[in-house]
């Protein structure tokens, strides 16, 4: 078996849900896929779509939603119900339900505010392809045993998103908001 690995990317929706008694909801993208990030200045890597397929349809699997990689600090898992992760076309889709801790409603806050709006994902290797004929080398993940999603302070992948739910219409926000990232992202390029 292979060496567990981490990655992390950006969160961007972040909404919350603002009725009382109810508890705060995150939803997002812990890991896009075909979206090509240096890792460590060694190599590229892109995930392709179906690598948490397996990882997703295994009954016995229990994967955790952690605070910053941190196993004290579990902020769901899916044996709980509190923790639903999915594929789509964009890449691993989760949905959790934060609980009524300390840490947790810290987490909430700081989202609210933006000073933490990024995701990151525990896994090993399971299916692989290397391209050497470029510079640098590009890995390709083809499947992966997913072990946790963390919500981070410093990401590796810069595409992926979560929010904090607040209403029903955060969708259009967000749209509007990612659309204008991606102008503010040309220019500066």
């Amino acid at each position: 078996m292979g060496k567990m690995e981490t990655r992390t990317v950006d969160i961007t929706n972040i909404t919350t849900r603002s009725k009382k008694n109810e508890s705060i909801k995150i939803t997002g993208y812990a890991a896009v896929f075909n979206s090509r990030t240096s890792i460590g200045d060694f190599f590229d890597e892109l995930i392709k779509p179906g690598a948490f397929k397996k990882s997703l349809s295994d009954k016995n699997s229990d994967i955790r939603a952690l605070f910053n990689h941190d196993w004290n600090k579990v902020l769901g898992r899916t044996k709980a119900g509190t923790l639903s992760l999915s594929e789509d076309d964009k890449g691993l889709r989760f949905e959790l339900q934060l609980p009524n801790t300390t840490y947790a409603r810290d987490l909430a806050e700081s989202m609210e505010r933006g000073d933490i709006d990024q995701c990151s994902f525990g896994f090993i290797v399971t299916g692989e392809e290397w391209d050497y004929n470029q510079e640098p080398a590009l890995r390709t993940i083809t499947d992966v045993e997913l072990y946790e999603i963390s919500i981070v302070s410093i990401p590796a992948y810069e595409e992926t998103e979560a929010s904090l739910v607040r209403s029903k219409d955060i969708d259009a926000n967000v749209e509007k908001r990612i659309k204008l990232l991606n102008k503010i992202s040309g220019v500066l390029e």
